[in-house]
């Protein structure tokens, strides 16, 4: 269990550095599409290299469904949402230390979330928290996927990592793409302690990118549970062979 801790909690501090440090320094220039794929190469990266150990979650969204799943025990769950939520936040003090000498943080932030004037789009606190329980529950959804069968194996890190990134596409401009509580918590209290660009009101606004995101993870893996083909089938009578094989005697 405590590898497991740990898996989770490095890899969210991994999540948060260069997610949101690709998203603090706009990838000099790279825009939403840089950011998206930053977002989706640091999962690629990480599923591939911790997820042997924990599954790389990293995110309490994923870990919420795997629990509907019952691929988690609630202590196991409780032990996840913990590390991934530490993390995030050291992650966060991490890309502070290797910005603080530049302009990136006053001008941009550390890559928050947020609605209303802290949206590039602008769009209200309603909006954004559909936005966001769509967001999350198409990409967990597509975790529950990849990850029900053991010869999906191979494919999982690059599906996973690719989803992430299609999320991030549509998401950013609206709310800067949360789907994850722990990565929006972390920046969030780290770039409110230093004074950040939109840190005290990124902070105010971080209850909608923790519950929004948990309800998204929550419904995908209801939904995935309700397809399930292995659990949809429709049972096959059993056949009495005994009976048969009398009647011939």
């Amino acid at each position: 269990m405590l590898k497991k801790c740990l898996a989770e909690f490095l890899g969210t501090a991994v999540l948060v550095t260069f997610g949101c440090g690709v998203a603090a320094t706009n990838g000099l220039g790279a825009g939403y599409v840089g950011i998206a794929l930053a977002f989706g190469f640091v999962i690629v990266a990480m599923a591939y290299s911790v997820g042997n150990v924990s599954g790389c979650h990293v995110n309490p969204a994923v870990s919420i469904a795997m629990l509907i799943n019952k691929k988690l025990t609630p202590a196991e769950f409780c032990g996840y949402v913990v590390s991934q939520f530490l993390g995030a936040t050291v992650g966060g003090f991490i890309l502070y230390a290797m910005l603080s000498g530049t302009n990136f943080l006053a001008e941009n932030g550390m890559g928050t979330n947020g609605y209303g004037s802290l949206s590039a789009t602008g769009i209200g606190a309603g909006a954004a928290f559909i936005t966001e329980v769509v967001l999350t529950f198409v990409f967990v959804f597509a975790i529950c996927g990849v990850t029900s069968k053991p010869n999906f194996g191979n494919a999982a890190g690059l599906v996973i990592g690719l989803s992430l990134t299609l999320v991030h596409l549509l998401g950013l401009p609206l709310t800067g793409t949360s789907v994850n509580p722990a990565r929006s918590f972390g920046a969030a209290l780290v770039s409110a302690i230093f004074g950040c660009a939109n840190g005290s009101a990124a902070l105010g606004q971080v209850w909608l990118f923790i519950v929004a995101p948990l309800i998204g993870g929550a419904l995908a893996a209801l939904a995935y549970n309700a397809l399930d083909p292995e659990k949809t089938a429709p049972t096959q009578p059993v056949k009495n062979t005994q009976s048969k094989s009398k009647k011939k005697k």
